[in-house]
């Protein structure tokens, strides 16, 4: 058998299969055993595709009709500002510096302005923490930023405080000009927010309703950001709407990219494997594990079932960075518990190599370098370690990206959605929505002070009044 499915990406599979050195595998009738439930699936995502509830895909096209619009709208203010911010959270913030990450300068933000293409440095603020927000605005001049404030609801507490303070920043620095250094991507129709960018004058882009955050990236939410730094974005999405077609118009677990990765994850949690590690080999990629995280977690850690049988299920995501890891975890991975499945990401072909000098006076040991290149000792790190592992009888896959650019990026992202997809099916939960992060954001209004939550708000504090902590008297 050829474990390899090949189109642009290719996903290597072998180090999940029984094999003479790995008898802890899994059989090709093992995958073939779930063929019924995954059609199932496939049966039932098409149903609500065709509904509207898998808008991540089925807006693809839609999506692309308005790229002109972001283009236009990039372009036209790339060159007038200095600075690009991103304020949003979860989604928001992971999907746009993942791709801003992976496919624009690693030092970005420190070429000159013609190397960036008078191109605006790029930032985003993911998070609430008063020191960093605030070291941001001090290095940052207001009348030279603009600000890109990402919240469907307006109802994002960490984001709309972050908007508050910059909205009063900006008003004070650039007067009655200040709503040109705000644009907003939120709901058409609702939320907190609209009627504030209605009012105040804000460039508004549109969060399509059907789509939740993490799944977010290939629509306005993530394309404006990624057409303001550079990147191609037509080029992006061709590469999801390819991987798309593949995976909705192909029937099959050896044929079929997100049933065959979601096969293996659900098989893999059966036997125990409740811990997913997500490595990329390159740099570029760092930040795709994060949002890969977001995703995986938030989409399949839930309470219930979809016939609301408590069931506590889920696999965690783990980030790792090959071959920085190497170093930490992986010594963990091959001889700690079994309860891991590793997936490497690794680059055919990167945009450089970085050859290492020959020097023959050097000791013998290291001689052996010279000559060859960086990208070749990373290739060497990330099979010796697949081997490794194979050797230990753990676990592993590889998805293989031909280029780091915006075409394989872009089937990356639709890949990891729709084998996120697949899997809820298998797990029998509902993969598109959050309680559990609902139920924290409730608490946040309770405790902020906002109307309606008094009773909320009373029930934590009692909750509070009893400690066990230790503190060191001084």
């Amino acid at each position: 058998m050829e474990n390899r499915v090949r189109s642009g990406i290719t996903i290597d599979y072998m180090g999940m299969m029984q094999s003479s050195q790995n008898q802890n595998g899994f059989t090709k009738e093992e995958l073939q055993n779930l063929q019924e439930a995954l059609n199932e699936a496939q049966t039932t995502l098409s149903t609500r595709w065709k509904a509207g509830e898998i808008d991540f895909s089925k807006l693809l096209d839609p999506i692309k009709t308005q790229i002109p619009e972001i283009i236009e709208y990039a372009n036209s203010v790339a060159s007038n500002f200095e600075n690009f911010v991103v304020l949003g959270i979860g989604g928001s913030a992971l999907g746009p510096l993942a791709v801003h990450q992976a496919l624009n300068h690693y030092y970005y933000n420190e070429l000159s302005p013609e190397k960036r293409g008078h191109r605006p440095r790029f930032y985003v603020m993911d998070n609430i923490d008063p020191v960093r927000f605030n070291e941001l605005l001090q290095i940052l001049d207001p009348s030279k930023t603009l600000f890109n404030v990402i919240s469907k609801s307006g109802n994002t507490s960490e984001t709309m405080a972050q908007f508050l303070i910059v909205r009063d920043t900006l008003r004070r620095v650039c007067g009655e000009n200040y709503a040109q250094h705000i644009v907003v991507t939120t709901d058409k129709e609702k939320g907190n927010l609209l009627p504030i960018a209605l009012k105040e004058g804000y460039h508004r882009f549109v969060v399509p309703t059907g789509i939740g955050g993490r799944f977010s990236e290939l629509t306005p939410v993530g394309l404006l950001a990624a057409a303001i730094c550079g990147i191609d974005v037509n080029q992006l999405m061709e590469g999801a709407l390819e991987m798309d077609q593949w995976i909705r118009k192909t029937s099959g677990v050896f044929s079929n990219p997100a049933q065959l990765r979601a096969a293996l994850a659900h098989l893999s949690w059966q036997k125990g494997k409740n811990i997913s590690v997500f490595m990329p080999y390159a740099d570029g990629l760092k930040t795709m594990a994060d949002w890969y995280a977001q995703l995986w977690a938030e989409s399949l850690g839930k309470r219930n079932d979809r016939q609301g049988k408590v069931v506590n299920i889920g696999q965690t995501p783990v980030k790792a960075l090959g071959v920085t890891d190497q170093h930490s975890q992986v010594q963990l991975f091959v001889e700690g518990p079994d309860d891991k499945v590793i997936t490497f990401v690794a680059v055919e072909k990167f945009a450089e190599t970085q050859e290492i000098p020959v020097d023959l006076e050097l000791p013998e040991d290291i001689q052996f370098l010279g000559g060859r290149t960086l990208a070749e000792l990373l290739f060497a790190e990330q099979k010796a370690t697949e081997y490794a592992l194979t050797l230990a009888g753990r676990q592993h896959q590889k998805i293989i990206l031909p280029y780091l650019d915006a075409y394989n990026v872009g089937q990356l992202l639709l890949l990891l959605e729709w084998e996120t997809a697949y899997m809820g099916e298998l797990l029998n939960i509902n993969a598109f929505d959050q309680p559990g992060v609902e139920e924290g954001k409730n608490g946040t209004y309770a405790l902020m002070g906002r109307k309606g939550y008094e009773t909320r708000r009373q029930e934590i504090e009692e909750y509070g009044k009893t400690q066990y902590s230790l503190t060191k008297e001084l």
